[in-house]
């Protein structure tokens, strides 16, 4: 399974049910706060051009916001 990487501030909505959908589905995930963590918000930042959040890496891939169908599509969940 490919790494999970979620750049994510405690409250973003979106990011609460990115991280309860990989928790629920077993999906382990590295979890960076970007609202307290400031190297990893520029880390975030220069990595994907955003400033929002969710952003999130499964393996290269990079996804901004929460998008469930392709979470599943590159995790191979049905």
């Amino acid at each position: 399974m490919p790494a999970i990487t979620i750049y994510s501030t405690p409250t973003c909505h979106f990011c609460h049910m990115a991280k309860d959908f990989f928790t629920e589905h077993k999906v382990a995930y590295t979890d960076y706060n970007v609202a307290s963590d400031l190297p990893k918000r520029q880390e975030m930042i220069q990595k994907s051009g955003q400033m929002g959040v969710p952003v999130i890496y499964v393996g290269d891939e990079l996804i901004v916001g929460f998008d469930e169908d392709r979470i599943k599509e590159l995790l191979k969940i049905s």
